[in-house]
């Protein structure tokens, strides 16, 4: 086992994305995971139907007593639902002597269509946890969309929204492609050192639930064992394809990936 992560992130009682997506990649992929609940989701692969809330200083006191016992080589954060949560996050974050890489997926719309996100959350995203302490941010087309006030129509608008969300601060902008048109789905990795392209078929599935919270948890879990940025979101991108391919097909609607691929059953 190597490389601890600790998540920052909501609860999924589906099981596909959320903390226990994070938890399932983390650990498939050879690593350690800890978990901050931030918040508690009724939810299946029909949609969410509730959500309840964590208490910000529960939140806080969740990630610190993890790190001042178990510590962390990566953070990975997901859903954050409420300013007060955010602002109590950066906050914290400010007081550490050292805050290893940060992959933040900027959770905001359930597969669904749901809002995860309440509204005046979106500005203390990109002023307190963006600007000052992200190390890769991965948002999805609709998320970008929010976070520039750019419409994105084209791997152009992509490149052009991933800059605009590197100029905020963080060292690198994972701009997923999932949401565009066409058979072959292109990622774009934006950072000052150029950009770095990853294409890959699209899979005709209705079982992609979770797919960003996986992505990014697989991501962290890379840079918490040592990898390049540019490596750790290869390797991250090749696993989810995998679980994507390998999913169980359960439910009746954006059903769950098969996190466990890479493990197999213990005899």
């Amino acid at each position: 086992m190597q490389g601890r992560v600790l998540v920052i992130a909501g609860s999924d009682s589906g099981g596909g994305a959320g903390i226990q997506a994070d938890i399932k990649t983390v650990t498939a992929l050879g690593g350690y995971a800890a978990t901050a609940i931030t918040a508690l989701t009724a939810q299946n692969t029909l949609g969410v139907e509730a959500i309840e809330e964590v208490s910000a200083p529960f939140v806080a006191q969740q990630i610190d007593v993890v790190l001042k016992d178990i510590g962390a080589d990566a953070i990975k954060i997901g859903m954050l639902h409420r300013k007060e949560v955010i602002e109590t996050v950066a906050e914290l974050f400010e007081q550490l002597d050292r805050l290893p890489p940060v992959v933040l997926d900027p959770v905001m719309i359930a597969k669904g269509g749901a809002s995860l996100i309440a509204a005046e959350a979106s500005e203390a995203i990109k002023s307190l946890l963006i600007a000052p302490h992200t190390h890769v941010l991965t948002p999805n087309i609709p998320e970008a969309e929010q976070l520039t006030g750019m419409k994105i129509n084209s791997l152009a608008d992509m490149e052009k929204a991933g800059r605009f969300l590197l100029d905020m601060g963080p060292k690198a902008v994972l701009m997923k492609g999932g949401h565009s048109e066409g058979a072959e789905i292109i990622d774009l990795l934006v950072s000052a050192e150029g950009i770095h392209t990853y294409s890959h078929p699209r899979i005709d599935t209705p079982h992609t639930h979770g797919t960003g919270c996986t992505l990014s948890s697989a991501i962290a879990t890379g840079l918490a064992q040592g990898l390049t940025i540019p490596d750790a979101v290869a390797r991250a991108i090749r696993y989810v394809e995998n679980a994507i391919f390998e999913a169980p097909g359960l439910g009746a609607g954006h059903g769950p990936l098969n996190h466990g691929h890479t493990v197999g059953p213990f005899v």
